[in-house]
């Protein structure tokens, strides 16, 4: 199939032949999407970037030779290039790993199924338009740690939340907010991130080794507390009822995207009201929109991402355009946000 003047350049890595021949079958499917070459580990890959100047690179962690982590923090060092980790599974506690190292996401290995040929093809195209150092050096601002000093703020009522709404590009930047933020933290915070079944344990395991708060899968029956974290399980649609408990239920068949960030900022608008902070950070489409405007017009506080920090700015971007956004945060600056809304003493 002829390729269009816009080609897209791939760098397959993975020590399986049989893989590579998958992804490579799947990508070539698509007119404006070429591989350019293969790698079966980390020394290879990062010699092939530098001759080959891919536009994106596939990268598996578990490799002989030289793994994907140590590759990853190669490549971005010496030849930026956006790095989309692809992994089974079983390694995904490890991958997450790999955001820290400048990889832009995680997916799982696909398979012959239409749906997962799709998302890697929806992927390839979304990463491979970032600028890898513009963005790293926006992930590098200094983020302040707010330690026990009481922060004043008004129009805040005790016993509130934090919303966070996330898809692509949301794991790097939800790491650095935990990061900074301090264990006294007043108030629980709900996550829901686009992430792949099975994943959400690795990304709960890779943010609690950084924040003093306590990260967990969220569960139904949960009852929400001060300085605790609850991600939203891939598996399920999640809901806060009034009572700061969680229910989890079936997926929405309706939403485009799961879970559902429209789901659960729209339930803790109805649940908390003026008390509520929401925040939509980066990631593609438009999920999460509707719920922010539903804490907007409960009288609850609205905050977006902004679009330097942002692997793709789509979600955030079109909440920012509506006009129901009360703040637009520098990533660096959002911890500080958080802990002075929420009325850290």
């Amino acid at each position: 199939m002829a390729k269009t003047i816009g080609t897209i350049r791939v760098l397959l890595v993975d020590d399986s032949v049989l893989v590579r021949e998958m992804i490579r079958d799947i990508l070539e499917s698509e007119s404006d999407i070429v591989v350019v070459g293969e790698a079966s580990d980390g020394v290879e890959a990062i010699s092939k970037v530098a001759s080959l100047k891919p536009n994106i690179v596939t990268m598996d962690i578990e490799m002989p030779v030289m793994g994907g982590l140590e590759a990853i923090e190669r490549i971005i060092a010496e030849n930026p290039v956006p790095i989309l980790v692809v992994t089974a599974v079983t390694g995904v506690r490890t991958a997450f790993a790999a955001v820290s190292k400048g990889a832009l996401d995680v997916i799982e290995k696909p398979d012959i199924s239409p749906e997962n040929a799709r998302n890697l093809i929806k992927k390839i195209r979304l990463l491979a338009k970032v600028d890898v150092v513009a963005h790293l050096s926006s992930l590098k601002g200094t983020s302040r740690t707010i330690g026990a000093k009481r922060v004043v703020t008004q129009g805040y009522a005790k016993g509130g939340i934090v919303a966070i709404a996330a898809s692509t590009g949301g794991p790097q930047s939800i790491h650095k907010i935990l990061s900074h933020l301090p264990a006294n933290f007043p108030v629980p915070i709900v996550i829901t991130q686009h992430i792949a079944e099975g994943f959400t344990q690795g990304m709960v395991d890779w943010l609690n080794g950084v924040t003093p708060l306590a990260v967990q899968v969220a569960l139904t029956g949960d009852i929400l507390a001060a300085g605790k974290v609850y991600v939203n399980p891939a598996e399920y649609s999640m809901r806060i009822t009034e009572q700061g408990m969680i229910i989890l239920g079936a997926r929405d068949a309706r939403q485009v995207y799961n879970p559902s960030c429209n789901s659960m900022l729209t339930s803790v608008a109805a649940a908390y009201r003026e008390r509520a902070i929401g925040l939509i950070m980066s990631g593609m489409g438009d999920d999460g929109v509707i719920g922010m405007q539903s804490i907007r017009a409960a009288g609850g506080v609205t905050l977006a991402q902004d679009a330097k920090s942002s692997v793709v700015y789509g979600m955030n971007r079109v909440a920012v355009e509506r006009g129901i956004i009360d703040r637009i945060v520098l990533l660096a600056d959002i911890a500080a946000e958080l802990v002075q809304r929420a009325g850290v003493r």
